[in-house]
């Protein structure tokens, strides 16, 4: 299977190509770059791989949540890319890729994985390893205070994400007697987009290119977006 997949959704600015399995990636952590970035990661992968973007067998994005405008910059480049070669689409979750890579990183089974939302607000989820080689959301996907997060009935947990930078201490207390360690240097990665953008393509989770549509969380600051 041949699968591209891209993730704009934080500082970090990434493209990843897998090929039956095999992964490459360009990575660079460009605030407010990625609109130039993208498209040429995605030309070089290609290029050095001897494909092109008409034999992909579908095309995967990190769909959110995250910064507004990253989110919508991906969001926008996958769904041309995926109109101009009739190409399915597999959303991810960019909390979920995040922490699929911290447990490939740190060979763990359990993380909360938190984005810095701003506000005083994280982007939150409770992910463990799935039988299926991908990740397990528990509870829901959330944007709240870091007081508010989930948190699970037991088990041992990383941390993973911007979210243990800005709000570090609050939450190392709130996991007490949970938490085994933090990585807030942790960010998604087109990586592991592709790498949940192919087990979400075996088991029927594409869409039509137009059905293809980030994830806020925060809606109301969406909506002001939007009238803007």
């Amino acid at each position: 299977m041949k699968l591209l997949a891209i993730d704009t959704s934080t500082e970090a600015c990434s493209a990843a190509l897998s090929i039956d399995g095999e992964i490459s990636e360009r990575y660079e952590i460009a605030p407010r770059k990625h609109a130039e970035l993208i498209l040429p990661m995605i030309d070089e992968l290609l290029a050095d791989a001897g494909c092109s973007l008409a034999q992909m067998d579908a095309i995967a994005f990190g769909r959110g949540p995250g910064a507004f405008t990253g989110v919508r910059i991906g969001t926008g480049v996958v769904q041309g890319l995926a109109f101009s070669i009739e190409c399915p689409v597999v959303p991810v979750s960019s909390l979920a890729a995040m922490a699929y890579g911290a447990m490939a990183e740190f060979s763990v089974d359990n993380v909360l994985a938190g984005i810095d939302a701003r506000m005083a607000e994280v982007y939150w989820g409770a992910y463990q390893r799935s039988a299926d080689g991908g990740v397990q959301l528990l509870d829901d996907e959330r944007v709240c205070k870091p007081d508010e997060t989930f948190i699970p009935a037991s088990g041992h947990w990383v941390g993973a994400g911007t979210a243990w930078q800005a709000y570090g201490d609050e939450l190392r207390a709130r996991y007490d007697g949970f938490l085994s360690e933090s990585h807030p240097e942790i960010f998604p990665r087109a990586r592991d987009v592709a790498a949940l953008g192919v087990i979400g393509f075996q088991m029927g989770g594409a869409v039509v290119a137009d059905e293809a549509q980030p994830v806020y969380l925060r809606n109301n600051v969406a909506k002001k977006k939007a009238k803007q």
